[in-house]
């Protein structure tokens, strides 16, 4: 990865992100700082980062997907900026969302956007901390008929939901390297 994407992507992370004090995460633990990935991944330069590291980082794991997503709404602004840095390369990918539940109406799809069975796709998050809401994704695509390929994540904290199984987890930041955790 670029030393200089890397490095700017951090302060942004720090000045944006991470905050000090006692907080509630959606796993119900307690943590001394959280990490709100959204101002950074919604930023116009957090997007432009995340999408040359996150295509540079899909390529170094030797990945091919068809397509990258995950749980809406934190892996959102991830997997677009993903699909828009990929476009024009020789591994130009779509992006899709993951439903927390499946509409009720309409289609009634949990997925949507570009996504069809058989695709070879890699979940992306914007905080990993159990790995819950990956897991969740993963579930998702595989019962759609996708190939997960692995997880990336903008920022790790842990992914102890998926421990021991098949799936590489790779993240862009971790919490050590922003001075938390």
């Amino acid at each position: 990865m670029s030393e200089q994407d890397q490095a700017a992507l951090r302060r942004l992370l720090l000045e944006r992100s991470v905050k000090q004090g006692d907080f509630v995460l959606a796993s119900g633990q307690r943590s001394s700082y959280y990490i709100d990935c959204r101002p950074t991944t919604m930023s116009a330069d957090g997007m432009v980062l995340i999408g040359r590291l996150g295509l540079e980082a899909i390529r170094r794991a030797g990945w091919r997907p068809q397509a990258v997503g995950g749980l809406t709404m934190g892996a959102d602004p991830v997997a677009y900026a993903i699909a828009a840095a990929s476009y024009g390369t020789d591994l130009q990918m779509d992006a899709f969302s993951v439903r927390k539940e499946a509409k009720g109406h309409g289609t009634g799809r949990g997925i949507e956007g570009n996504f069809s069975p058989g695709f070879e796709v890699v979940i992306v998050e914007d905080v990993i901390t159990t790995g819950g809401s990956a897991r969740r994704a993963i579930e998702a695509a595989e019962s759609a008929g996708g190939k997960v390929l692995g997880v990336l994540a903008v920022v790790e904290r842990g992914r102890e939901a998926l421990q021991g199984e098949a799936i590489k987890v790779i993240a862009l930041a971790d919490a050590g390297e922003l001075g938390v955790g």
